[in-house]
């Protein structure tokens, strides 16, 4: 029996992963806001009913910490900073347990939080932190679509364009996974628009100036 056990565990844990991931794809990437709002606290809790099945996976905390940080946009500020620190704490309590977990996402997310949130005193936001998550990441997935496509969006954020093409350019081309289609084609969109906005911004170098802001605000707009 527990030679068996243990492929019988990780091919629920698995499928579970799998169909909590695509249910938060189909509300995370549609505009109807009133939806999230509603879908967003399920999503929590199942999360967190399979943390509490599966208490030594990482997988679950990462996608319980995600789907936080995802529902931290409709809540109130003092609020929404109290999750992000929840998320944090779950990717770091994730990484502990098996780094490498559904091929470093951990790091990707930490990374992204780092970038995202304020910094000190507000929260924890710090951009040198940010850089070494995304970078763990890229080191255990270096071709994979997340990875390439948050470490280009921290580049942008810093105005560092030329290097961002390189990454936008990996995700544009990495392999969209079967068991997340739908995400990753949808990021893989986002990577395409990204790469065309930062080509442009690059050609506009030598333009006049009200030529270069219309091009940046069209680009903030999407």
């Amino acid at each position: 029996m527990i030679l068996f056990a243990t492929p019988i565990w990780a091919s629920e844990l698995t499928h579970a992963i799998d169909n909590l991931e695509g249910e938060w794809a189909k509300v995370y990437y549609q505009n109807d806001e009133s939806l999230q709002r509603k879908a967003y606290p399920a999503l929590i809790d199942k999360a967190a009913e399979l943390g509490k099945r599966f208490p030594r996976a990482a997988e679950p905390k990462i996608w319980q910490a995600t789907i936080i940080a995802t529902n931290a946009e409709f809540q109130s500020s003092l609020d929404a900073l109290a999750s992000l620190r929840t998320a944090k704490g779950l990717l770091e309590e994730a990484i502990a347990l098996q780094p490498e977990a559904l091929d470093g996402a951990a790091y990707v997310t930490l990374g992204t939080l780092y970038y995202m949130a304020p910094g000190w005193p507000i929260s924890f936001g710090d951009n040198q932190l940010a850089e070494q998550m995304l970078k763990a990441s890229l080191k255990i997935n270096p071709n994979g679509i997340d990875a390439n496509y948050f470490y280009a969006d921290y580049l942008l954020q810093q105005d560092r364009s030329a290097e961002a093409e390189e990454y936008l350019r990996k995700a544009v081309q990495a392999p969209l996974r079967k068991n997340q289609y739908f995400a990753d084609s949808q990021l893989q969109n986002e990577a395409k628009l990204a790469l065309t906005n930062t080509q442009q911004r690059k050609s506009n170098t030598g333009k006049n100036k009200f030529q270069a802001i219309f091009t940046t605000a069209t680009y903030s707009a999407d």
